[in-house]
């Protein structure tokens, strides 16, 4: 099951929504990592935007919930507008609300993606034992996704990839890889054992700084010359 929600409307098209929030990430003296509002705008942006696309949905508009106060208020649409323009995005709208009568001693803020789907195209793959992963980027959370900046998986490369044929792409939140792989057949569970990678499939990867790919083996060359140095193979036995 994904994160999002998905709303018929018009015959033809759907709605898809897609949130992220953050809290005590920001510029305030309690909050628990310090990084500009862009960043944290951004990182927000990026969770909902992955969702959105890897559901099937074209984004049309960000919906902002700002309780970081009035004065960050640009800074946080400015890194909205820099994830929209990684992805290529056009005529995505930006509205929202701020909590400007009581101020939080910590910085939170909520966002949503709304996207548009045509009905009929799917987003899904149905298992079988031929079936190759990936994992784009790696797992990382809190001052790491600053640090290690160069092992994020670019936005680019995401849309890119999004726009293979036949290829499954999901984004890997809080709960890890192992978890997120259990999410994509209903049919089918992994276990710690039985997922072979180079990576802790464990670990939270925070504002989705990787995601999994779901392939056939012909398309592997191609999504490996995409990735690149992001590429991480993982085996199922």
């Amino acid at each position: 099951m994904r994160d999002t929600i998905t709303i018929p409307f018009h015959g033809e098209n759907s709605l898809i929504i897609a949130s992220d929030n953050s809290g005590a990430i920001g510029m305030k003296e309690n909050d628990f990592v310090h990084v500009p509002y862009e960043m944290v705008a951004y990182y927000s942006f990026r969770v909902a935007a992955m969702e959105c696309i890897a559901a099937g949905g074209d984004p049309i508009s960000v919906v902002l919930h700002n309780f970081c106060g009035n004065e960050p208020w640009d800074e946080l649409v400015f890194g909205i507008q820099k994830g929209i323009e990684e992805l290529c995005l056009k005529d995505v709208s930006i509205t929202g609300s701020t909590e400007s009568n009581f101020p939080l001693l910590q910085s939170a803020l909520g966002l949503m993606v709304l996207g548009k789907k045509t009905n009929g195209i799917t987003a899904e793959l149905e298992f079988h034992e031929q079936l190759k992963y990936a994992v784009i980027g790696i797992p990382l959370v809190g001052n790491e996704v600053i640090e290690q900046l160069d092992r994020v998986a670019p936005l680019s490369v995401f849309k890119e990839v999004s726009l293979l044929n036949e290829m499954l792409i999901w984004p890997v939140g809080s709960k890890g890889i192992l978890y997120e792989m259990n999410q994509i057949f209903p049919n089918k569970k992994f276990s710690q054992d039985t997922i072979i990678t180079d990576l802790d499939i464990l670990k939270s990867s925070g504002p989705a700084t990787c995601f999994i790919t779901v392939y056939h083996h012909s398309q592997e060359e191609l999504l490996k010359k995409i990735a690149g140095s992001y590429f991480h193979s993982v085996r199922v036995v």
